[in-house]
């Protein structure tokens, strides 16, 4: 989706680009300046030591042999390739001998370092100047004497020098031409002006591929997310797998998604379950109802009329007592408090709770228990959801073709800690049946004759997952073994 400038420029990737840019930038032309000026600076400092040492030299030529001695020391060192500035005038300033043809008026009246660069010309650039300018018909010099001319007769030369006053009122400079450091810092100026626009550049290609990367992203992202906001809550943010913070984003965030389909799946199947699942026992309510009104009834009639509508009721608000806690624990969040919880404890007592239970209806409950096993989490919670599963088991083990028996065995399994209840009954023999038996309000085909809402193992389920443990069934050869894991070390 193509942006426009502004667009763009509203965007956090843009302005913190942008605002990386300009700091660089800022820094970049502050270091172009420093490093020619520091570069200036410093042959400045090399040229006039040269100068100091040339000044030394000259000196001692003058002590050896005065004035002419001087003069000639001048006149050899004037000639040679790449020779200082060098120049004897008398006390009004008049030149008498050097490399110097002229100087910009005022630099002879001082003494010392001048205090700023000056113009001046060398010997014979005047001349060249002036051949150069001839017309053509009086011109004498060929082309390239002229060229020549061209190249070496330039005006505009800048110097520094230090002008000394002799013993005789005769004055002496000696100088330097700053054409060397000029150029020197004029070289450094364009590498660091290239400096900068190649790095800038370099910036600019890196925010508009990485950049445009970022903004894509963001941009698949909200797509996504106005689909899903839709309506379309199986739609999943982009994940691309490079492992940055925008996969790291989107895979909470989809974990997230996930967590609130999976509610909303649950409270979809919780209204149907109720619709389908309560309508029964809330018709049979209304019928003993009626047939209790319908004709002329005894007293004892009423009252048990009466006593069947206030147990079925009471069983109604254990089912719904029931699924509002499951709906809380699998919402993820409980009023109930957490501590260290003995296993060991909650397993005897609920075996001593279902010991007549179980002795009435002939099936014989025992528990095996290697040791004290302690684990975080909430006791009341952790035994009723025993507490159901041990009914269930009971309840589904009367009909083994031995003695019915039900076992709970505690003990540890590497960093879990295993709670199992085991009996030998029919047991479920499918894998689609074990699974779809921890839904709400499932009765497979073989338990419909057996009293029950159809949610005790939904509560064991959703305990379990609060717990951050699991609940699995498996098989038991005769009968089935429902264990309940939870992690040792796990803090809630």
């Amino acid at each position: 989706m193509a942006l426009s400038v502004p667009a763009i420029m509203k965007t956090t990737a843009a302005r913190l680009s942008a605002l990386y840019f300009l700091l660089f930038a800022l820094c970049a032309v502050a270091l172009v300046f420093y490093m020619t000026s520091l570069s200036a600076r410093m042959l400045t400092a090399q040229t006039q030591e040269t100068i100091n040492d040339e000044v030394l030299g000259l000196a001692r030529a003058y002590q050896r042999g005065g004035l002419p001695v001087l003069v000639r020391v001048v006149e050899a060192r004037s000639r040679q390739p790449g020779a200082n500035l060098y120049l004897i005038a008398d006390a009004n300033g008049q030149i008498l001998t050097g490399n110097v043809q002229s100087l910009e008026p005022g630099v002879l009246e001082t003494e010392g370092w001048t205090s700023s660069p000056f113009s001046y010309q060398r010997f014979g650039e005047g001349e060249l100047e002036r051949l150069r300018n001839l017309p053509a018909e009086q011109g004498t010099t060929t082309q390239s004497e002229q060229n020549d001319a061209q190249a070496q007769g330039e005006k505009g030369h800048n110097a520094i020098a230090l002008v000394l006053r002799l013993p005789n009122q005769m004055i002496m400079l000696v100088g330097r031409d700053l054409g060397e450091p000029e150029r020197f810092r004029a070289v450094i100026r364009r590498a660091l002006m290239l400096a900068l626009g190649m790095m800038g550049l370099g910036g600019l290609l890196i925010w508009f591929f990485v950049g445009r990367a970022a903004l894509k992203r963001i941009d698949s992202v909200s797509k996504a997310s106005r689909r899903i906001m839709g309506g379309d809550l199986s739609g999943r943010l982009p994940v691309t797998g490079a492992g940055d913070e925008f996969d790291r984003l989107s895979e909470n965030l989809n974990a997230m998604l996930a967590r609130i389909a999976t509610l909303n799946e649950g409270l979809k199947q919780v209204s149907d379950n109720i619709a389908h699942d309560l309508k029964t026992p809330l018709t049979r309510l209304r019928n003993r109802a009626e047939a209790t009104l319908s004709g002329k009834q005894k007293p004892t009639d009423y009252r048990q009329a009466l006593e069947g509508t206030i147990a079925e009721s009471d069983q109604l608000i254990k089912t719904f007592n029931a699924i509002l806690m499951i709906s809380r624990l699998e919402a993820g969040y409980s009023s109930e408090n957490t501590s260290r919880v003995d296993l060991a404890e909650a397993v005897r007592d609920v075996v001593e709770l279902y010991e007549p239970v179980a002795e009435e209806a002939g099936v014989s409950l025992e528990a095996a228990v290697s040791e004290a096993v302690s684990v975080n989490g909430n006791r009341e919670l952790i035994g009723q959801a025993l507490s159901n599963i041990v009914d269930n088991a009971i309840k589904y083990s009367t009909g083994a073709s031995a003695q019915p028996a039900v076992r709970v065995t505690l003990e540890r399994a590497g960093a879990d800690v295993c709670l199992s209840v085991a009996d030998n009954g029919h047991g479920i023999p499918d894998d689609g049946d074990r699974a779809r038996a921890t839904e709400r309000f499932v009765r497979l085909e073989k338990s419909r004759s057996q009293p029950g809402s159809g949610l005790g193992l939904s509560l064991a389920k959703a305990v379990m997952t609060f717990h951050k443990g699991r609940l699995e069934l498996l098989p038991g050869n005769p009968g089935l073994s429902v264990v309940m894991s939870f992690p040792a070390r796990e803090d809630h």
